[in-house]
């Protein structure tokens, strides 16, 4: 089990990354821009559910080789220092010039869910982002990994419930004016490489 201070330290993390714009937040954004909050809820349950088949997938099959290879730690730890530095560099480089657009269709609340869980199950980054940035807060002294593991998805649910949640219920009152504005698409997308890259490097120097 994660000591209290690593579970606290995740989650702050957990709600910052929940901050910086990406595909997800930025369709709950549309979603409930266009939709209303409703909409946006119910689209962040579905995003949630989807972080399930995450979880799971990296408590089932990084668990093992975590534990037994200090080769497989440092290859993963390298590869994800690389994916996020990536993705701060598009962050960056974002264009915000022209507007942002919304092509999905209204659904009704069953339509909105399942759109939410299959853009997380079928997004290959997110499940790559999982097995580069939960390893770093388990620890083998602490139990088995697969439970603190199974404990740390749980708190990132949570996490993107409550800033999701927010993003959802905000936007449904300010989400246009905010589409609208190259300046505030700027700053997001600024805030969002830093973020990034400060991950890639806490990344590239963490220890097993």
């Amino acid at each position: 089990m994660p000591t209290l201070d690593t579970l606290i330290a995740f989650f702050g993390i957990a709600v910052l990354l929940g901050l910086a714009p990406g595909p997800d937040n930025v369709f709950v954004l549309l979603q409930s821009a266009m939709r209303g909050p409703r909409a946006g809820l119910t689209v962040v349950l579905g995003l949630c559910t989807g972080l399930l088949f995450h979880t799971a997938a990296v408590a089932l099959g990084l668990a093992t080789l975590f534990a037994a290879s200090a080769t497989a730690f440092t290859v993963l730890k390298i590869c994800g220092a690389l994916y996020l530095a990536w993705l701060a560099w598009q962050a960056f480089r974002a264009p915000v010039d022209a507007p942002v657009q919304a092509s999905e269709r209204a659904g009704n609340g069953w339509q909105m869910y399942r759109r939410g869980v299959v853009m997380n199950i079928t997004n290959p980054k997110v499940a790559i982002f999982f097995l580069a940035f939960l390893p770093q807060f388990v620890s083998p002294a602490q139990g088995p990994i697969a439970m603190q593991i199974a404990v740390l998805g749980a708190v990132f649910m949570l996490a993107t419930l409550l800033v999701f949640g927010a993003i959802a219920w905000f936007s449904g009152l300010f989400g246009t004016l905010l589409l609208r504005s190259a300046r505030a698409r700027r700053a997001l997308n600024w805030f969002a490489g830093t973020v990034f890259a400060g991950l890639a490097v806490r990344l590239a120097t963490a220890q097993r």
